[in-house]
């Protein structure tokens, strides 16, 4: 017999602490967090957009987040790697669940978004989201800015997402997909392209809007930490919000996309930066474009769950120090 009750997304009493669920049972929020709409003095909220109405390919990204929390079951109670650390030792942690969406009026999905982030980060420390298609990343800035824009944006992609947005919406705002969320975030003052970066870059659009990239053979030419040294000077290191385009990597390693491209780096190449981006000043990040129905033996949601908890793992560093 367990010596605890499993299905610790319900029955754990606290945000801190390992669970003891088995890894093929038990309620599947991220990484067993509780799973709770109390985020009041939490250091970091994790909740899923399910939103993919903007893709210009292949849809299934609004089955993203439960794949990806059904692939954190893997993160056993061991310490995690490489961080040799239980992350919620000192770390709160929650699991939100999911942005209420009307699938209806898919117009109205961006409006939403921001509403309910800004609603979270009154409350929590960090917001950590899973995606959803790449547009959603684009409401997040908006609720962010209201307390740190402009942003440095760090971006793991194959597309740079600063295709034109074809006009404005009714509200008057930028029409917004998620090929052009970065040129409408750079237009108005959500990023500041002077000080964001976009990795692993395997296509051209237009025009870069003075954002730096580093294009997917200068990532396969460099070492993880030139990189990282790269993103460093860049940022400047404080007021970064990172968003991880899954399409970022080789469909060796992310096959479940809905833009896959090929000549990316590996996932242990990409996870190989994170770890040296622990001198960064994170206020936000999103793992976005994990599109199940492409997905083969849950390569790709394994790939963003882990990325996530890279994340996780960041900051709960910076808390133990």
């Amino acid at each position: 017999m367990p010596k605890a009750p499993i299905d610790h997304a319900f029955t754990a009493s606290g945000n801190r602490g390992a669970a003891s669920d088995p890894t093929y049972a038990a309620a599947l929020s991220f990484m067993r967090r509780r799973f709770t709409k109390d985020v009041a003095g939490t250091d970091v909220t994790i909740w899923g957009v399910p939103f993919d109405a903007s893709v210009s390919n292949r849809p299934g990204a609004r089955f993203g987040p439960q794949a990806m929390r059904r692939a954190s079951a893997i993160f056993d109670n061991d310490p995690q790697y490489p961080f040799r650390r239980d992350l919620f030792d000192q770390l709160s942690v929650v699991d939100y669940g999911d942005c209420a969406l009307d699938y209806r009026r898919p117009e109205t999905a961006h409006a939403a978004i921001r509403a309910e982030a800004s609603d979270l980060l009154e409350k929590t420390g960090f917001l950590l989201t899973l995606g959803g298609d790449h547009s959603v990343t684009y409401p997040l800035l908006q609720a962010l800015g209201e307390w740190h824009a402009p942003l440095s944006l760090v971006q793991f992609d194959a597309h740079q997402d600063t295709w034109d947005h074809a006009g404005t919406d009714a509200d008057g705002s930028p029409r917004v997909d998620h090929g052009s969320f970065v040129k409408a975030a750079a237009e108005t003052g959500l990023i500041d392209p002077e000080t964001s970066i976009q990795i692993g870059i395997r296509t051209h659009a237009p025009q870069t809007c003075g954002i730096e990239i580093l294009y997917g053979y200068d990532v396969e030419e460099m070492s993880a930490k030139a990189i990282a040294e790269r993103i460093h000077a860049r940022t400047k290191g404080t007021n970064v919000y990172l968003t991880f385009d899954i399409d970022c990597l080789d469909p060796a390693f992310a096959p479940g996309t809905g833009t896959p491209v090929a000549g990316g780096p590996s996932s242990a190449r990409m996870l190989a930066v994170l770890h040296h981006l622990k001198n960064l000043e994170f206020v936000g990040a999103d793992i976005v474009e994990v599109s199940p129905p492409y997905d083969h033996a849950d390569l790709t949601a394994i790939a963003g769950a882990t990325v996530a908890m890279s994340m996780l793992g960041i900051l709960a560093e910076k808390k133990a120090t």
